[in-house]
């Protein structure tokens, strides 16, 4: 543990990077982890599973606390679905939470590689989704879907995370309706109660790795500051071309490791 407690500069730089465009993507449109988990692992190949789904999450809430801000300063989500739809994630990210501590990462890949060739195709195919509002259902409905998607994806951030913010939008816009740039600053607030119902877990259970957690959370501030106003000045259009090319980079990686290329 000495090792993992008194990191090297390079090890420290490395980390800084990787929060910082972790936080930027994650901004633009979620999926920060797949970039900063893997940073964590080949810096660390002798943390525990625990001890880097807990350093992950403790960076990342800072970039999603600074994008949730900036999004919802600048775009004004409706809070009647946001909020039910944070605290439904909440609550499954805490148990996801209790599960990440007992399951291998390993299981997950193929999961996650099906999931994301599913959404990255969904999408190519459908040009017009997500380039305007146009809700499916209204009122208590919307908002019990919101919740819906809110509970189950947080059920899997907090078991292990990858790709949530990612597949959080892809619910907002495919299942609901919402526009690239409505769906990003509802999905930051959601991802915010997700990565705060890990840490609900993980911090007390001395998982979190503090000093290589706070540099991640500073450059994750930074990032995620940095993406939103990106995608808030850009809007929906460039929004949907980053999910695209983030979704299309992850699966490349992800299937690329369960085919053993790298």
């Amino acid at each position: 543990m000495s090792a993992l407690a008194d990191p090297t500069p390079t090890l420290i730089a490395v980390v800084a990077v990787a929060g910082f465009v972790a936080g930027w993507v994650d901004a633009v449109v979620g999926g920060g982890g797949l970039i900063q988990l893997p940073a964590l692992l080949l810096a660390f190949p002798g943390a525990a599973p625990a001890q880097l789904l807990a350093t992950n999450k403790l960076g990342s809430i800072a970039g999603t606390t600074t994008a949730s801000i900036t999004y919802y300063r600048r775009v004004r989500p409706d809070l009647r679905t946001a909020l039910p739809m944070a605290a439904l994630a909440y609550l499954g990210a805490v148990g996801g939470a209790f599960i990440g501590l007992h399951i291998p990462k390993s299981a997950f890949n193929p999961i996650i590689l099906v999931l994301l060739v599913a959404v990255g195709a969904y999408t190519v195919l459908k040009p017009s989704l997500g380039t305007a509002t146009a809700l499916r259902w209204d009122g208590a409905r919307h908002t019990a879907a919101a919740a819906g998607i809110g509970f189950v994806i947080g059920v899997y951030d907090g078991a292990l995370g990858p790709g949530t913010g990612s597949f959080m939008v892809f619910a907002l816009v495919g299942l609901l309706g919402y526009a690239f740039l409505q769906a990003s600053a509802k999905a930051k607030i959601a991802n915010l109660a997700t990565n705060l119902g890990a840490l609900t877990v993980f911090a007390p259970g001395g998982h979190v790795l503090w000093q290589v957690g706070l540099v991640l959370a500073a450059a994750n501030l930074l990032g995620g500051y940095a993406g939103a106003r990106t995608a808030v000045r850009l809007g929906s259009r460039f929004v949907r071309w980053v999910f695209i090319a983030i979704v299309s980079a992850f699966t490349i990686r992800i299937g690329g490791t369960l085919l053993g290329l790298w």
